[in-house]
């Protein structure tokens, strides 16, 4: 049974949980760019695991250079959907999985949506030198993780029926 709950509390909830996450981000992304940029990559395990500043103007793995554009309209678009399924979802502990995973992707967008507007580009520290991974940042691990844990639950945890939200 779905317990009822104040529209209030609800936008409340998700919008005081994405400023945490997102707050997190920047001053990750600030500690970045005072102590890594212009250095040195730090090592934390040799050959495997170092902080390395970027400035990343694209997408992942380099894709679509210099059109911000595209990325600041994506992220007001992933916005708006995960606001909409927020508020269309079920008060209820079932769906405590897919509000987290709503808060994740709208705090990942809008940590490389302040990036993109202020700097014009996204600040990436982390990077897996072992395996040559794409250098990324908190706001990345935000959504990748989200991104799992919402395949992980449409196939294993919901029900169609669970994700028919009625208005």
């Amino acid at each position: 049974m779905e317990k009822k709950t104040s529209i209030f509390t609800k936008y409340f909830t998700i919008i005081f949980s994405v400023a945490v996450l997102v707050g997190f981000d920047q001053f990750t992304k600030y500690l970045a760019v005072e102590h890594l940029r212009n250095q040195n990559p730090l090592v934390l395990i040799k050959g495997v695991f170092e902080l390395l500043y970027l400035e990343n103007r694209g997408a992942a793995f380099g894709m679509f250079q210099n059109k911000q554009i595209i990325f600041v309209i994506g992220a007001i678009i992933i916005l708006i959907a995960g606001l909409y399924f927020w508020q269309k979802m079920p008060w209820s502990q079932k769906y405590l999985p897919l509000r987290i995973v709503c808060v994740l992707i709208c705090a990942g967008a809008i940590g490389n949506l302040i990036d993109r507007l202020s700097r014009n580009y996204v600040v990436d520290f982390f990077y897996f030198k072992l395996i040559d991974f794409p250098v990324f940042n908190v706001a990345d691990i935000y959504v990748t993780v989200a991104c799992f844990l919402f395949i992980i639950l449409l196939f294993f945890f919901y029900k169609e029926e669970d994700l028919s939200f009625k208005g």
